[in-house]
């Protein structure tokens, strides 16, 4: 079914409908999520007094790939910002973008809402925003959990602003991979090939950030992982070039799936 493409008369109101009604709809889902990953990062961060001396234990394939040591830094790097945070915000940013395309697409909701006067390219962009607005309510949640245990997790040697640096970043990390299920979802408009598609990439990213020391150095240039974690914001603060990748591969995600969507018809 194509989309209304007549003349629009966008009122305050109807140029962020699509935005604000999708981050409403998805309001108790991102409590859960920032609360959560909060709580988890908080755990595992408090471990460091006691973690600290055992870094030694680690394989060395896996410290060489996280940066590992006995700093607060190394250890933030590996056991939170490394393993556990960036899957969970990855994972956040898959699900929602497949719900917020291919799933309503199977069940029927996005054709209705494509019924209403507002083009595609609208609706895309402003669940996309609603979505990024979730991860980042997500981070900064972290970000403020993080930074209250600061002192009592002895983590005092990093500061705020390097804080900060690595929460834009699994920001951004969020942001890329749901764009990515954004552009499949788009593109296709299968929760099967958008899932599957995303967690592909997924896997590969980490391994190939996690075994360049022993496949080669070269690929860890291909994964987004890289990007989130290779400059050491925890040490080094903002990283703006990796950043600037971060957003480039969202951008391209994102565009190419829109061009798509805007040329396809949709299942109705």
């Amino acid at each position: 079914m194509a989309s209304y493409t007549g003349p629009e008369r966008i009122t305050p109101a109807m140029s962020s409908a699509v935005y604000t009604k999708f981050l409403a709809d998805s309001r108790r889902g991102l409590i859960a999520w920032a609360i959560g990953a909060a709580v988890v990062g908080m755990g595992y961060a408090s471990t460091y007094p006691d973690q600290k001396d055992n870094t030694d234990s680690l394989p060395a394939g896996l410290r060489d790939s996280l940066h590992v040591d006995g700093t607060a830094a190394g250890y933030l790097q590996a056991a939170v910002f490394g393993l556990i945070l960036p899957l969970l915000l990855m994972i956040y940013g898959i699900a929602a973008g497949l719900r917020a395309t291919a799933s309503d697409e199977e069940s029927g909701q996005l054709d209705l809402l494509l019924a209403h006067p507002v083009t595609r390219t609208r609706v895309v962009l402003q669940r996309f925003a609603s979505v990024a607005t979730g991860a980042l309510a997500i981070t900064f949640v972290i970000f403020l959990a993080l930074l209250a245990i600061r002192t009592s997790a002895e983590l005092d040697s990093i500061t705020p602003v390097e804080l900060l640096a690595q929460c834009v970043n699994l920001f951004l990390l969020s942001v890329t991979f749901a764009a990515l299920a954004f552009g499949l979802g788009t593109a296709f408009g299968s929760k099967v090939v958008t899932l599957a598609g995303s967690a592909a990439v997924g896997v590969i990213a980490y391994m190939g950030n996690s075994l360049y020391a022993q496949i080669g150095d070269g690929i860890k240039y291909v994964s987004p992982l890289y990007y989130y974690l290779g400059g050491e914001p925890l040490r080094n603060g903002f990283q703006w070039g990796d950043i600037a990748v971060l957003v480039v591969l969202s951008v391209v995600f994102l565009g190419l799936g829109t061009v798509r969507f805007n040329r396809r018809d949709v299942n109705c």
